[in-house]
């Protein structure tokens, strides 16, 4: 799934394609998206210019001038990319953006869980869109701070890195930089949200933060789909994972076998094993120990 690194990454590249350019067309080959794609959508932003491009957690949000702002989700598989107008369609591309300069925005989308809604100016700031409204702080927004997480997971029965997951307390952190960024901080990921303990959180707060920067360097990741705006795949599994979809490799802390645990709902973690002498301690409320070794998260 596009995460954070992959939506801002495609920000920027459609902030290089097409800001600032009149829309001319909109084609819309497949409606049936996770919702529905408004019918009169194209009517409503033909013949506009595309004035800004910004990101709110994993939406995009592709602004009209005053008439309005495009909200795009990619899912589970989605990805945008700039390709001439008359270039031949792929399979599951659903839609695309044509711009006068002659270049446009293609959305690709092979299991269709994405979304392209539409926002009019006149129902109000597109900040207070249901879609976006309830999301929590940014990560590099200065908002997301140590005090900012201990108060998001006081009282919280879920594990931590649901509760990361959630998108309440941080947004744009989905399941491979959850992984990673415990993984860095050296936290279990099944930790109960609300037994974090303040030194954790000062570990966590910069590994959330470090690790999104590292994958936003390396121009997102690439395990099936997705591809930046310049149909490109992002290289950050090859430059930094250190757990996610490694299982049965060695640990790149201490050597040891990489193992898979599944939390629920269905959300996989990757953890290293544990040597048979190490010394174990157990946590209330966990079904498997968690120990004290460098490489444990």
């Amino acid at each position: 799934m596009p995460e954070l690194p992959e939506v801002e990454t495609t920000r920027c590249g459609i902030e290089q394609t097409a800001v600032g350019h009149k829309l001319v067309a909109m084609p819309v080959r497949e409606r049936r998206l996770r919702w529905p794609i408004d019918a009169a959508l194209p009517d409503c932003v033909v013949g506009q210019t595309l004035t800004a491009c910004e990101r709110r957690g994993k939406y995009l949000l592709m602004a009209f001038g005053k008439v309005g702002t495009v909200i795009v989700h990619l899912g589970m598989s989605g990805s945008i990319r700039s390709c001439d107008a008359q270039a031949l369609w792929q399979t599951h591309d659903h839609l695309q953006w044509e711009f006068g300069h002659g270049r446009c925005l293609r959305y690709h989308d092979p299991r269709r869980f994405g979304s392209v809604l539409w926002h009019p100016a006149a129902a109000g700031p597109v900040l207070e869109h249901p879609r976006l409204s309830a999301l929590g702080v940014e990560p590099f927004g200065g908002d997301f701070t140590v005090e900012h997480l201990m108060a998001g997971v006081k009282g919280k029965s879920i594990s931590i890195k649901q509760a990361l997951l959630a998108g309440q307390i941080v947004v744009g952190v989905g399941n491979i930089y959850a992984s990673e960024s415990l993984f860095r901080a050296k936290i279990h990921p099944e930790l109960p949200a609300g037994q974090l303990k303040r030194a954790q959180a000062k570990r966590l707060v910069p590994a959330v933060v470090q690790t999104l920067q590292d994958a936003l360097d390396s121009g997102g990741s690439t395990l099936r789909d997705y591809v930046n705006a310049t149909g490109e795949p992002g290289a950050y599994f090859t430059l930094h994972a250190a757990v996610y979809d490694r299982q049965n490799q060695p640990c790149k802390r201490c050597g040891t076998r990489i193992k898979r645990i599944v939390q629920r709902p269905a959300r996989h973690l990757l953890l290293p094993q544990l040597p048979a002498a190490q010394t174990l301690t157990t946590f209330p409320g966990l079904s498997m120990p968690l120990g004290s070794s460098a490489c444990l998260i």
